[in-house]
């Protein structure tokens, strides 16, 4: 792999993790390394679970919007839907912040362990822009419609606690979340790898096609608001910690 991805094979475990901390924003090579860390692994029948883990402060802060264009969104969610088409399943360690993209990439792992200080925030619509990463689709499965309308709309972050109690996360521990989220995946590792396989597979299907739908919709809709002025505005209020003025254009 690179080094921007690494693969550990534990026995029947392996722990693919990224390496862009601080905040492990990701771009389209980080994403497609661990979409080709996750394929490699499904090849390994050794590897029955997988936990998906970030060095760094926070698991994920998102995506780097600099320098994007709409060309450059769409190869990203290629990669990005790769990732829902591995086969085996995933435990995602959330340490820090899940946040916009981020929280996009914990939803496409079976499961999420947290730890305490954990926060999680669809936050695109404080930014002036459309979510993505196949949020249309995942966001409501685990948490429901309505609670996704509101994370959605208001793009509020959620700590752990909450996050706990409605869903978006499965575990939350005081230690860390990748000790919480090995011992998790060598449970699911005493099952019968092709019993594995096969129930992933009858559960995600519909996700999976409905996913592919989704990121060709988001991500129209995002090559839109890339040229407002709220979206310009939301990305320099971020940047300055400061409450952006949405003029809605």
């Amino acid at each position: 792999m690179t080094d921007l991805v690494t693969i550990d094979c534990q026995e029947n475990v392996a722990v693919v993790e990224m390496h862009r901390p601080p905040n492990n924003f990701f771009d389209e090579a980080s994403l497609r390394g661990v979409a080709q860390a996750l394929l490699r692994v499904d090849a390994m029948p050794e590897v029955r679970c997988v936990v998906l883990c970030s060095e760094g402060r926070h698991f994920c802060a998102g995506a780097d919007l600099r320098d994007v264009d709409a060309d450059g969104l769409r190869r990203v969610y290629r990669e990005a839907f790769t990732i829902f088409t591995a086969r085996k399943p995933v435990i995602a360690a959330v340490q820090g912040a899940a946040i916009g993209g981020g929280l996009g990439l914990a939803l496409a792992a079976d499961f999420r362990v947290a730890g305490e200080n954990a926060r999680f925030s669809a936050n695109f619509a404080r930014l002036g822009f459309h979510h993505g990463f196949g949020l249309s689709v995942t966001l409501p499965t685990v948490v429901g419609n309505q609670k996704a309308r509101d994370l959605l709309y208001t793009g509020r972050s959620v700590q752990a606690t909450e996050a706990l109690a409605i869903g978006l996360c499965d575990r939350v521990t005081a230690g860390e979340p990748r000790d919480e989220a090995l011992a998790w995946a060598r449970e699911i590792a005493q099952s019968a790898p092709l019993s594995l396989l096969s129930i992933r597979s009858t559960l995600r299907r519909d996700l999976v096609s409905q996913v592919s739908a989704a990121l060709d919709l988001e991500a129209a809709a995002q090559a839109v608001l890339l040229g407002t002025a709220d979206f310009q505005e939301g990305i320099q209020a971020s940047i300055g910690k400061r409450a952006p003025i949405f003029v809605g254009a």
